[in-house]
């Protein structure tokens, strides 16, 4: 019987006896005073519209004396002066469970695709810290993508955390699609925040599909959403990809973009009165990533590997929220606008980008390997223009020569159409055919764990020393 009631007492337990209550003084743009109630800095409040009887939920995001600053996660039509502000006397939580899987919610953790409401198992704080450094599980297994020139050249550890960066039209969301279908993760959970509405259908019709949507979990806030909806987006994303974690699951996280994360942080900061600091942003966007970014990764139960993209402004990769991101991430894919434009897909640029744990996941021939690859490719890229013109005479340099004979070898290997899967052993036999290094089987496995130590000893000694453990 104790059991059966357990759930009802715990329910009891948690209702707020006192109401903390006070009223709307004023709207200034996307900021609404009021005065009180009695709240902290992120609470949920509910302000109530006495003429619709409607209501609206509403985060606290400043104070200043008595006057309380909120931001309402829907339409503020309808509130007025002197309408009711309660307090919840908590802050923004997701309900979390399996049943999540398949599911398409808002930033509020509600369902957004009219399947029916979501029984959770628990709750998950929105806003929660990363996981202590020494208490998170060594990063030293790979995770699949499916995509050769990641899987092979930029190889991707569980648990890491990468950058995308693109301009506009790139293919930053088709190659996250490319990865939620083919990836070798348990779960995927994807943010799609302040994308076009006309995109989010799309994205999930037609690039995740019925196959990706099953084993994923979706977080939408448009871009026609109030300014606090696409920032809480990117942290119920964050929350429910840490309660699969915490299942012991390894989790892929698929964030687009946090570039609109950081500009709905802009409209908040300024609007509450925040200086601008570097080209228009205030100082909190660039507190408030490293925080974001930093809950990915993996803890003592599970892993999180996250792909961020980052829209970059003019193709510029030194501005402001481009540089933070890159300084905080293991590593960044870059796609090239010219290898779209010669309809190289996915238009990853192999020389501009770095996976910075490569190496722990790899094996000293696949290493040796992507090394000969990209010396041909850099050789190549060195002399294109002599060679495009015919400046270039056959036999004068023999690098250049061998770079000049593989190179359509090596743009073969790197194009792949969007619905093409590639396993690991594919992928690695051609690399190792275009490279003429001989991989072995052994290194095909994916969650095998090479030895650093012994593999820098070999390295050290010019010696291929592969161990499995």
């Amino acid at each position: 019987m104790a059991e059966l009631l357990a759930k009802y007492i715990e329910s009891i337990e948690k209702t707020e006896t006192i109401l903390y209550t006070g009223s709307v003084t004023g709207v200034r743009g996307m900021l609404i005073e009021s005065h009180g109630p009695s709240s902290v800095i992120g609470e949920m409040c509910t302000i109530k519209m006495p003429r619709s009887g409607k209501s609206v939920y509403a985060e606290v995001v400043g104070l200043r004396g008595a006057e309380v600053q909120l931001m309402a996660y829907g339409n503020t039509e309808g509130i007025e002066v002197g309408s009711e502000v309660i307090a919840s006397g908590a802050v923004l939580q997701v309900g979390v469970g399996s049943n999540l899987l398949g599911r398409v919610i808002d930033a509020t953790g509600r369902p957004y695709d009219n399947k029916g409401d979501i029984v959770p198992e628990t709750f998950y704080p929105a806003i929660a810290s990363a996981p202590s450094p020494l208490e998170r599980k060594p990063v030293n297994r790979r995770i699949i993508t499916g995509i050769r020139s990641i899987d092979s050249l930029l190889a991707v550890a569980k648990g890491q955390r990468l950058g995308i960066f693109a301009g506009s039209g790139v293919g930053k969301s088709t190659l996250l699609s490319m990865i939620a279908r083919n990836t070798s993760a348990d779960i995927n959970v994807i943010a799609l925040i302040g994308e076009r509405g006309r995109e989010v259908l799309d994205f999930i019709n037609r690039d995740l599909g019925e196959e990706g949507l099953r084993r994923s979990v979706v977080v939408v806030a448009t871009s026609d959403q109030p300014s606090i909806a696409r920032l809480r987006g990117a942290y119920v994303a964050t929350a429910v990809a840490e309660y699969f974690r915490d299942q012991g699951k390894d989790v892929t996280l698929m964030f687009d973009s946090v570039t609109r994360f950081a500009h709905a942080q802009r409209e908040i900061g300024l609007a509450a009165g925040e200086p601008p600091a570097q080209r228009g942003y205030p100082p909190s966007v660039f507190d408030l990533i490293p925080k974001l970014l930093e809950r990915s990764g993996t803890n003592a139960k599970g892993s999180i590997t996250g792909f961020y993209t980052v829209l970059v402004d003019g193709d510029d990769m030194d501005e402001p929220v481009s540089d933070k991101v890159r300084g905080t991430l293991d590593g960044h894919i870059v796609l090239s606008r010219k290898l779209a434009q010669n309809y190289h897909y996915p238009a990853v640029d192999v020389l501009a980008s770095v996976s910075r744990l490569s190496r722990r996941v790899t094996g000293p021939e696949t290493q040796k390997a992507c090394g000969e690859i990209r010396r041909l490719m850099s050789t190549y890229a060195a002399n294109e223009d002599m060679i495009t013109v015919g400046a270039y005479q056959k036999g004068s340099n023999a690098q250049v020569d061998r770079a000049i004979e593989l190179h359509q070898d090596i743009e073969d290997f790197l194009i792949q159409e969007e619905n093409e899967q590639t396993s690991l052993e594919e992928t690695l036999t051609k690399l190792g055919e275009i490279s003429g290094i001989s991989i072995p089987k052994e290194e095909y496995i994916a969650d095998i764990v090479i030895d650093p130590v012994r593999t820098a000893i070999a390295h050290a000694n010019s010696e291929a020393v592969f161990s499995e453990i």
